[in-house]
């Protein structure tokens, strides 16, 4: 029996997206035999292309032809765009490998309605990853009124943060007030001066 862990857990949803993208495992084939680790810090997940352009997990005592490492506080972020994903990672060994995870990673992408469409009918799927798209939707809107909310009453309500705009007319306003004082006293001096 296989054991659930995150080292088997990643080939396999790999796997299942390379599965419907001929083109995916198309780009993989010329790399056969090569493995990537994924280096996340805490847990390292090394994956060795086989020669349909699938992937299998790597042993440790398998050379990395590649190795992207990323911090793990940067995913959110990598989430978020992915096309940027490759700026977080630091990357050691065969850059055309590298490339090519770079590609997939932009391009590969999981169809959860159609997965979900085989166990609960196309009309039902659609309906779940609508509600699903509007909930994720939501909750962006939610998010963006309560910072707006915060802030606001951060800068209005109770004070505690400054306008970019208010610091500057102030340092404005202190840098006008010392030149003013700077030449009053250069008045007061001369007007010392001829007494």
């Amino acid at each position: 029996m296989t054991s659930f862990s995150p080292t088997n857990i990643f080939p396999a949803a790999i796997n299942h997206l390379l599965a419907q993208e001929a083109w995916a495992r198309a780009k993989l084939i010329p790399h056969a035999g090569k493995i990537a680790v994924l280096d996340g810090g805490v847990l390292a997940v090394r994956l060795k292309v086989t020669a349909d352009g699938m992937l299998e997990s790597a042993t440790a005592d398998n050379v990395a032809t590649v190795t992207i490492r990323v911090a793990l506080s940067d995913l959110p972020v990598i989430m978020q765009n992915r096309e940027r994903a490759f700026s977080y990672v630091k990357i050691d060994g065969d850059a055309d490998f590298a490339n090519t995870i770079s590609q997939l990673s932009q391009g590969l992408r999981w169809e959860a309605e159609d997965d979900l469409s085989k166990f609960v009918g196309d009309i039902a799927a659609n309906r779940i990853a609508g509600g699903a798209r509007s909930a994720v939707q939501a909750a962006k809107s939610l998010h963006q009124s309560v910072s707006e909310n915060v802030a606001e009453y951060f800068l209005e309500e109770n004070p505690m943060l400054i306008r970019p705009q208010a610091v500057a007319e102030f340092t404005a306003d202190v840098t006008r007030l010392r030149d003013d004082v700077a030449r009053l006293a250069k008045r007061i001096e001369k007007l010392k001066g001829l007494s």
